[in-house]
């Protein structure tokens, strides 16, 4: 009997101790991440104030008044455009990835370094420098016209084509992280088996290697694609407000319209979106630890 109780008291005591180690987490969690989302989407579902706020009531006019084509344009504009940012950055990033794959410890120390470093400067500022290297009296519009390829200067900002280039910059290591991780773990002898069985190096990469990096690709998709749809300064700025996407609608309904259960009925469809790409990403065989451990 006293050892029943002795085992009894040992299980709650260790039941306690992971909940004392577990609950800073959960306490973290539920304050800014499931208190606000539940708070959004109560709001969404309210009516706006006369001078703005919000007022009690249930309705589900917010929701119907996304389907404006005005609205429903910019959702798919800013869908389209994230999926270009997020081929884009693939295409640079796979070859970059694979490339610093295969250098030796220290020089993939100072290659993913260089990726790194740019975090550590104000977002801010690292986009109000593109604008000044694009605009038309920029370096690159001076240089090219210098050596005589252009003659008048090439619209590289405050248009979609800027924005585009503001959110690949921003979101380009992004793709590269995961794409590298997935990369370094493959095993170099299945590429010289294949080698030493015929196989040419496109037919390799083909059949090997670009099959055992699928989940450093969809991670690295996941982690762009998402993102580039709620980045409004990065358009705004680089974009001229003339590209909008689906964060610009959100970020005008809060802050210029003061119509804040609509763009909290926006931002509930985002996430939607959200969730809906997460879980298209565990069909195609991912795992949420793939993202969580990058």
């Amino acid at each position: 009997m006293n050892m029943r109780i002795k085992r009894q008291k040992k299980k709650m005591g260790s039941f306690w101790a992971k909940y004392a180690m577990i609950s800073p987490i959960s306490l973290w969690m539920y304050l800014l991440v499931a208190i606000p989302f539940l708070y959004i989407i109560a709001i969404s579902f309210m009516n706006k104030g006369t001078y703005g706020g919000v007022t009690v009531g249930f309705t589900i006019h917010n929701y119907l008044d996304i389907l404006n084509p005005l609205y429903i344009t910019t959702f798919a504009k800013s869908i389209g455009i994230s999926l270009a940012v997020t081929v884009i950055c693939l295409l640079i990033a796979y070859p970059f990835a694979y490339f610093v794959a295969q250098k030796k410890v220290v020089q993939k120390k100072v290659l993913m370094a260089m990726v790194m470093i740019p975090f550590c400067v104000s977002m801010i500022i690292r986009i109000f420098s593109w604008t000044n290297i694009l605009r038309a009296e920029g370096v690159i519009n001076h240089v090219l016209m210098a050596v005589g390829l252009i003659k008048e200067p090439l619209k590289l900002v405050y248009n979609q084509t800027g924005a585009m280039i503001g959110l690949v910059y921003m979101l380009l290591p992004f793709m590269i992280l995961p794409l590298y991780s997935s990369i370094e773990k493959l095993d170099p002898m299945l590429l010289e088996a294949a080698s030493d069985l015929g196989a040419r190096p496109l037919k390799s990469f083909l059949q090997i290697t670009l099959p055992l990096t699928k989940a450093g690709i969809f991670a690295g998709s996941v982690m762009v694609f998402i993102p580039s749809m709620g980045l409004y300064f990065i358009t705004d700025l680089m974009g001229g407000s003339k590209t909008l996407v689906i964060g610009n609608l959100i970020k005008n309904q809060f802050i210029t319209a003061r119509n804040w259960p609509l763009g909290a009925a926006m931002s509930v469809i985002l996430m939607l979106i959200t969730f809906g790409m997460l879980k298209g990403y565990q069909a195609a065989g991912g795992s949420m630890d793939d993202l969580s451990g990058i």
